[in-house]
């Protein structure tokens, strides 16, 4: 009787424990992304920002029209900026 309950929690705890395995392995969901122009900050932007400039951190002014940022797909358009919206192309 003994040997049927230990190996019953034997059991149980090696299920568990590789269900927690498996779950911390899982890829994590990823987020899908577009490129928004015109909506960074000074110094935030995501890459290219112009004439001058590296790439990623490069803006030289907020809400640069040649800079971008990445943000949640679908929302770009409805960003609004002192400067008017979002684009999706180079401003």
């Amino acid at each position: 009787m003994n040997t049927i309950k230990l190996a019953t929690a034997a059991f149980t705890l090696a299920a568990l424990t590789s269900g927690i395995a498996m779950a911390q392995n899982a890829p994590a969901a990823k987020t899908a992304v577009e490129k928004c122009y015109g909506v960074s900050m000074a110094g935030q932007n995501d890459c290219k920002a112009g004439e001058g400039t590296t790439c990623a951190g490069t803006a030289k002014m907020d809400y640069q029209g040649n800079a971008w940022k990445n943000v949640p797909a679908g929302t770009c358009t409805s960003i609004k900026t002192p400067k008017g919206m979002g684009s999706l192309n180079a401003i």
